[in-house]
């Protein structure tokens, strides 16, 4: 075991750096170095560790939707779209029991269905809905995570950010994995609807005046068109953009910069166009998008990096002392990517464990009917959906900041907390529910 001490330094070194609020892409680019130097690798590996970089992040097509999604999320958000169609769907909305938690759930499925951006769903959420349910006598608890939990859906449900990163990382198509993507998106939806109007029986919700006269003065303002004006932006992005690329008749590239100029289409026929909206957009999406890429330069080489110098024979080694057999190995991988959700983001645990866990789930005997791509896809999936709870999961889930930043002190950290509990419970259940019937990916 003793040529195993140079990965578990990496691995701690990593942690350390991490843990000390460092930046995590200065952090996997400096471990990388350092251990290549202290390494005995080859200088060929250096040309690998080159092509690599510029094969998978550089040069790959796939990477420019991430911008294009992002702009497209950001965009609803800032020109007001999405803000119309949330007081569309309170009104619509308003006679049904919990209909403010239906709302929630409402809206954010179809951010979630258009975007695939977190922040903008949460923070959107968060101002709009969070106030109002507090004053209509929903619990801090209760509408802190329920609103935490429907924007979090953006990061599984397609045209997901992470989905895109995902299926790069495990070479299957992008419109596969969207497509299976939407079971358990469609499960987590109808748990988190079933909760909410238990929830609604549970204690009466009465509407506050305020809310009730501006509902009234809505109505009275509303037609049969001003309504399908502010719902059609989603109507008409999800099979525009979702639809387009699920059947293959474009590409993520090409579906998402269509889906920019459909955004900015609806938002000048609804007179919300304004220069400064989109350059703020722009400017959001730049930062993010140049975030983005950087880690995933860095974690390329520190996988690379960690591979060579023993990483995957540690691993190995690992699950050898356990005692795993195929299935132990797969519920291992797991647990250790649900608490590595604590500390660390998706995309860090993505990228540094998917290039070490590929090569290993696709030797595996499972028993499942699945191989090959298959295979693949449901691995892929299990992982968005445990990397999904690492949304919610206390301390550093990052929807439980960006709803603390929304709302300042209006809640409590510990209901934010506490109100997430249940969603990560009905997550570990459809992820139990895949893991056990991958057949229903196939439905």
């Amino acid at each position: 075991m003793a040529e195993l001490w140079m990965p578990l330094a990496m691995v701690a070194l990593l942690f350390a750096g991490i843990l000390s609020g460092y930046p995590v892409a200065l952090v996997l680019g400096g471990t990388s170095t350092l251990f290549l130097l202290l390494s005995d690798l080859p200088m060929a590996f250096v040309n690998l560790m080159l092509t690599r970089v510029y094969a998978n992040a550089l040069s790959n097509w796939l990477y420019v939707a991430i911008p294009m999604f992002i702009l497209m999320g950001l965009l609803l958000e800032r020109t007001g779209l999405a803000r119309n169609a949330f007081r569309v769907s309170e009104r619509l909305l308003h006679r049904l029991p919990g209909h403010l938690s239906l709302t929630v759930l409402f809206v954010g499925g179809l951010l979630s269905a258009t975007t695939g951006v977190v922040g903008a769903s949460v923070v959107l959420l968060s101002v709009l809905a969070l106030p109002r349910m507090l004053d209509a006598g929903y619990s801090a608890r209760a509408s802190s995570g329920l609103i935490s939990a429907s924007g979090t859906l953006a990061i599984l449900m397609p045209p997901s950010v992470m989905l895109i990163v995902l299926a790069s990382l495990v070479s299957v198509p992008v419109g596969q994995l969207f497509r299976a993507a939407l079971v358990p998106s469609a499960l987590l939806i109808l748990f988190y609807t079933l909760y909410s109007l238990i929830s609604a029986w549970d204690s009466a919700r009465k509407e506050p005046e305020p809310e009730f006269a501006r509902r009234r003065q809505d109505e009275r303002m509303s037609t049969p068109w001003r309504d399908a004006l502010a719902l059609s932006p989603f109507v008409v992005l999800i099979p525009l953009v979702l639809g387009a690329i699920i059947t293959g008749v474009a590409t993520p590239t090409e579906a998402s910069g269509i889906g920019v100029v459909a955004v900015l289409l609806f938002a000048w026929l609804t007179g919300k166009a304004r220069l400064v909206s989109v350059r703020e957009a722009a400017r959001e999406t730049a930062v993010a998008t140049a975030m983005i890429m950087l880690l995933v330069i860095t974690a390329t080489c520190f996988s690379l990096i960690f591979k060579g110098v023993g990483g995957d024979r540690l691993i190995l080694a690992a699950l050898g002392l356990l005692g795993a057999s195929d299935w132990s190995a797969i519920f291992l991988i797991l647990l250790l990517v649900f608490l590595l959700g604590f500390f660390l983001d998706w995309l860090e645990i993505s990228l540094i464990l998917m290039p070490i866990f590929v090569p290993i789930v696709a030797q595996l005997e499972l028993d499942n009917d699945l191989g090959g791509g298959a295979l693949m896809v449901w691995f892929a999936v299990l992982f968005a959906i445990n990397l999904q709870t690492s949304f919610l999961t206390p301390p550093f889930g990052v929807s439980l900041f960006y709803l603390k930043g929304a709302m300042g002190d209006r809640v409590a950290t510990i209901d934010i907390y506490r109100g997430v509990i249940p969603f990560i419970a009905m997550q570990l259940l459809v992820l139990l529910i895949i893991l056990l019937f991958p057949a229903v990916l196939l439905l």
